[in-house]
């Protein structure tokens, strides 16, 4: 906990908020348009800094997908976030961009972007917009929790301030990206005062890989037809020899298939990066909730790679089959298959050197290679998290029932969903109930004109 040496006097306020990312800020524009005096506090030194660097290589906002195929992103908590996104959709969040003058566009995956591609004009203008609402920020104050008087504690630099409020929205995040502000503490406090908070999980995430048995490269073979069921005593991760020469190289254009120990099934085309220590990117993160789940129950969660999706096995077998004279097996598959680099790299490493010598295993191998992972990379370095505040917690308007007056929305929630826009939108639209939920709590008759 973070020891302050002054309290400087109470702050007196009609909502409270904390945390400046896209749900609080949302709840704050929202309550300030109905005439809510909001004041928003934040422990970095500015707002928005996830929101900032998840648009650095292109924000991608939200998702032009039919909203009942969009709410089933959802998972297990479809029920609870699709009446926020009914409410908020893709085409409020669109409509919202460009209402301070940020027009979007749908690239050719579906995705909704700003024409700018970038995170910052928009979070200025939305900044500025606040500002002019007279939402009141103060950043460098972080949450230490509730004093024994039932006051909000925050350690500031100029000492601790407490701050009583008729009202407060927690909008605190997850615990991924911790550097940024989000980093789950909060989780102890609500804890203690009754609230159930379900363990923060990664999620969108990478993982380590189970390596194949190290000094039996001769039962890999074996090895291949038996990982369906519990492997065999293994290496942690890629061997050296892979590690060095692929990590960080992307594997393009396959397919991914994965069943989990209760028959569940996972089939996507699309591209991952190779680690050091085993496997991230977009595809990996879209299987990544199942696999992660299957780890926690049996301990490791093998997917299948399609290396040719393209090529159906028949024609993959023939064309291993074709005669290649004095030809290596690598220029046979380059030339033939288009089979080479990194994609050649996890023949090896899985089927090691007698392996892809047999013809059969080769293209079985090619259509179907199995990868064992052991571990979900930490909740650290996710993109998102799953867990958090239980919505059986809060009642019909989003405010804690153990703690009366105190509402949560965003990342902090038990959800989780996919990249693509899924996790912005449900932000920004949860920020938008929470703040419906304040107003019913503080002005229940201005908020049952509205």
């Amino acid at each position: 906990m973070t020891e302050v040496s002054t309290i400087c006097a109470p702050l007196d306020c009609e909502v409270a908020i904390v945390g400046g990312g896209p749900a609080g800020l949302m709840a704050a524009q929202r309550l300030a348009q109905a005439g809510v005096s909001v004041h928003l506090f934040d422990a970095m030194p500015s707002v928005g800094r996830k929101f900032l660097l998840a648009g650095k290589g292109g924000l991608n906002l939200t998702h032009s997908e039919p909203a009942p195929l969009f709410a089933g992103r959802f998972g297990a908590r479809r029920a609870q976030i699709e009446p926020m996104l009914q409410a908020f959709g893709a085409e409020q969040v669109a409509a919202w961009s460009a209402a301070l003058g940020v027009e979007t566009f749908v690239g050719t995956s579906g995705r909704v972007f700003p024409l700018g591609m970038k995170a910052a004009p928009l979070l200025r203008a939305w900044l500025v917009q606040l500002r002019g609402l007279g939402v009141v920020f103060h950043t460098r104050h972080r949450w230490l929790g509730w004093n024994a008087d039932g006051a909000m504690r925050f350690a500031a630099p100029a000492g601790e301030v407490l701050v009583r409020a008729q009202a407060t929205v927690l909008a605190l995040g997850g615990a991924s990206w911790p550097r940024l502000g989000s980093d789950g503490v909060w989780a102890q406090w609500l804890q203690a005062r009754g609230v159930v908070v379900a363990p923060l999980q990664p999620a969108n995430c990478g993982f380590d890989v189970l390596g194949v048995p190290v000094g039996k490269l001769e039962t890999r073979r074996e090895f291949l037809r038996e990982l369906l069921g519990q492997p065999p005593a293994a290496a942690s991760g890629w061997t050296p020899h892979f590690q060095q020469r692929f990590a960080g190289q992307p594997i393009k254009s396959v397919g991914l298939s994965f069943v989990d120990s209760q028959g569940h099934s996972f089939v996507r085309r699309g591209e991952f990066v190779v680690t050091e220590t085993g496997v991230e990117g977009s595809l990996i993160y879209a299987a990544s909730q199942w696999l992660r789940d299957e780890i926690a129950a049996q301990g490791h969660a093998t997917f299948h790679l399609d290396l040719l999706p393209e090529h159906d096995a028949a024609r993959v077998l023939v064309e291993i089959r074709h005669p290649r004279g004095s030809r290596s097996l690598s220029s046979h598959l380059k030339s033939r298959l288009n089979i080479d680099g990194v994609k050649m790299g996890l023949l090896y490493e899985v089927l090691g050197r007698d392996g892809v010598n047999d013809t059969v295993a080769l293209a079985q191998a090619i259509k179907a290679l199995p990868v064992t992972l052991s571990k979900a990379r930490p909740v650290s370095e996710a993109i998102s998290t799953a867990g958090g505040v239980a919505f059986e917690a809060l009642d019909a308007n989003g405010m804690l029932t153990a703690v009366p007056g105190v509402f949560c929305a965003g990342e902090m929630l038990d959800w989780e969903a996919p990249t693509g826009g899924y996790l912005l939108t449900a932000c920004l639209a949860s920020g938008v109930q929470t703040a419906q939920g304040v107003q019913q709590f503080l002005r229940p008759e201005q908020a049952a004109a509205q």
